[in-house]
C-alpha cells in the first residue's frame, strides 16, 4: 500500500507486461498508475493523484472519497445479540460499541 496526501494506492505485479500497476482506493473515481520499477511505481502514484486534484480544482469539484461514516454489516443474530449485550453492560451504545471495538482492532 502507497500512501500520500490521505489516499491510498494498491499496488500489483502483471507478470505478463512485467510491470506494477495499481489503482487509488479512496475515491469512487477511477484513478490508476504504473511503472515498471518500485520508485516508478511510488512517482506514477503521487502524479496520478497531483493530477486528479489539479482536474478537480480545475472542475470546481471536490475531490471525491467514499467514506461517508455509514455502512452496514451483516452478521449471525446471535453475535448481533452477543454485542448488543455487551453494550449494553458498558453502558454505551451498540453503535459506540462497534466503533470502539473497531478501533481496538485496527
Amino acid at each position: 500500500m502507497l500512501r500520500y496526501k490521505g489516499y491510498t494506492g494498491y499496488v500489483e505485479f502483471d507478470d505478463e507486461a512485467e510491470l506494477l500497476h495499481g489503482e487509488i482506493l479512496d475515491t469512487r473515481d477511477v484513478v490508476t498508475f504504473q511503472g515498471k520499477t518500485v520508485e516508478e511505481v511510488r512517482k506514477a502514484f503521487r502524479d496520478s493523484i497531483d493530477d486528479y486534484l489539479e482536474f478537480c480544482a480545475e472542475r470546481n469539484e471536490k475531490p471525491e472519497k467514499p467514506f461517508s461514516g455509514k455502512f452496514i454489516v451483516r452478521l449471525p443474530s446471535e453475535l448481533h445479540h452477543r454485542a448488543y449485550i455487551k453494550a449494553m453492560e458498558k453502558g454505551q451504545s451498540l453503535n459506540q460499541f462497534v466503533v470502539e471495538s473497531l478501533e481496538k482492532a485496527i
